[in-house]
């Protein structure tokens, strides 16, 4: 367990596996690996002491702290996979609720003249709800014909539907966003999972009341959303969020929808600098 401090709140406690990469020199038969878990030992001590703000920052310094060690090497990479438990409460009962996600870090660290050079990223995965689009029109012609045939004004059919949207099938959908930077930026964790949920068609929850559940439903078949969709939200608002980062930070996106009634699932993904998600958010390139 990774424990990291935060000012004026509860320490973060984070489930975490470690893997460590050190580049070997054709001149060596192996790497002195005492040094790497006294390297760990060393970092995740000092973010008990409250040294250690995010993890990305613990990954940065393992980084560093393995290439003083291992004079011999040019690289290192440091890998973190993480679950950390993230309170929420219903949209309705306001009934507080906990859920598992999981988080990913890592940090590469390479020898210069001078100081290294270090990029690292932080990321996570969240699960959220999608409904499909087009199932949801098939529906609402079928509809349409149907009070077209009771005689029902077009003003009415089209308020109704305005009020109660279509049934369709839903997918649980998995969100993935990883945003890698220099060492001197920042990316906060919460803000990250914070895309992720707002762009499925609906979050959701661990524990429902009726009168949640029924707001959840509601909720994700008056937003539904294609795969691909989820991925445009997510750039759409990494663009606003974290537009003023370096141009030469990388953002990795992916959605992946397990489907209902089909028996394949849905994937899509992105992968792009700042600059380039600003260009073609802006419409600078086609």
């Amino acid at each position: 367990m990774v424990e990291v401090s935060r000012p004026g709140k509860r320490p973060v406690i984070f489930i975490s596996n470690f893997d460590i990469f050190v580049d070997l020199p054709g001149s060596l038969k192996g790497a002195n690996l005492s040094r790497n878990f006294e390297v760990i030992d060393e970092v995740l001590q000092q973010a008990i002491e409250g040294e250690v703000k995010e993890i990305e920052e613990l990954c940065s310094m393992v980084a560093r702290k393995l290439l003083d060690k291992h004079e011999y090497a040019d690289r290192t990479e440091v890998l973190m996979r993480s679950e950390f438990m993230v309170a929420g409460e219903t949209p309705v009962t306001r009934t507080v609720c906990q859920e598992v996600v999981k988080v990913f870090a890592s940090a590469i660290a390479k020898r210069t003249f001078k100081d290294p050079i270090v990029r690292k990223s932080i990321g996570a995965e969240v699960t959220g709800m999608t409904a499909c689009p087009c199932a949801q029109n098939i529906m609402q012609e079928r509809a349409r014909e149907v009070m077209e045939g009771l005689n029902i004004e077009t003003a009415i059919i089209e308020k109704f539907f305005q009020e109660v949207p279509m049934a369709t099938h839903n997918q649980r959908g998995r969100g993935f966003l990883s945003i890698e930077t220099d060492d001197e930026s920042h990316v906060p964790l919460d803000k990250i999972i914070k895309i992720l949920k707002q762009s499925m068609s609906t979050p959701i929850f661990e524990l429902l009341k009726r009168g949640d559940e029924g707001h959840v439903v509601l909720a994700a078949h008056k937003n539904p959303r294609f795969v691909e969709d989820c991925v445009r939200e997510m750039a759409r608002r990494v663009h606003a969020e974290f537009g003023d980062l370096p141009g030469d930070s990388v953002v990795t996106i992916a959605q992946d929808n397990e489907e209902s009634i089909h028996q394949h699932d849905a994937f899509a993904e992105r992968q792009a600098t700042i600059a380039e998600l600003s260009d073609e958010i802006n419409g600078e390139t086609p």
